[in-house]
């Protein structure tokens, strides 16, 4: 069974989350540093990581850059003191699944693992491949790409993509990504839609020219059919 890795250096918040996860019947693996867990997280069998922000050896966004330069898609939920919407941010720029501030409660925080490990390992149904013009994901696989060349996304790119290739030519607000993709656990605002469907952009749309993920002003999004040149 794969299990958890937690990278947290904090001597009572690390131990602490062990036992309680543990509790919860995850299997837990504890790194106290940024090195160790940057190794751990490479060699290792797992099926979330959480990684703390301030670490020795290596910060939380340099490890989590680094795995997914590496093409690692384990979902990452970053814990951080920091509270800041430009640390969010940056968390997610780095590849981030997910941003909890300390200090946080267990249930919300087993709400978001939970949403992690379902979104990762959801057997899904009907229709196997959307697309829309050369845009398209498998959903039995959870791999995307435009044409023949495959997009490496995380777990939430990769579920904002499909929300919007269900409906083509169709707007989708912002609300209705947040209550598809996020947990209910989740009580940030819609802002955090628009950090991934910038980071989205980067990957689906700005490569090959295309403009296919339009802004709907003061509603969401719509995803319409463009091929690269």
């Amino acid at each position: 069974m794969k299990g958890i890795l937690v990278v947290e250096d904090d001597p009572q918040l690390g131990p602490a989350l062990q036992r309680g996860l543990t509790a919860e019947g995850y299997r837990v693996e504890l790194v106290r540093d940024g090195t160790t867990g940057l190794e751990r997280a490479l060699t290792g069998d797992h099926a979330v990581i959480v990684l703390d922000i301030m670490l020795p050896g290596l910060n939380g966004y340099r490890i989590c850059s680094a795995l997914r330069a590496a093409g690692l898609t384990t979902p990452v939920l970053m814990l951080t003191a920091k509270d800041g919407e430009y640390d969010e941010a940056e968390g997610l720029d780095t590849g981030a699944d997910d941003y909890l501030v300390k200090p946080f409660s267990s249930v919300v925080l087993l709400a978001r693992l939970r949403a992690l490990l379902r979104r990762g390992t959801a057997a899904t149904t009907g229709q196997s491949v959307l697309r829309v013009g050369d845009l398209w994901a498998d959903l039995a696989s959870r791999r995307a790409g435009r044409g023949a060349v495959e997009f490496a996304l995380t777990p939430k790119e990769f579920a904002i993509l499909t929300c919007l290739l269900h409906t083509p030519d169709h707007p989708v607000s912002k609300e209705a990504i947040l209550d598809e993709v996020w947990d209910p656990a989740y009580t940030g605002g819609t802002a955090i839609v628009e950090v991934y469907i910038s980071a989205l952009r980067k990957k689906v749309d700005a490569p090959f020219a295309v403009r296919s993920i339009e802004t709907v002003r003061g509603y969401g999004y719509r995803l319409t059919p463009r091929e690269q040149p």
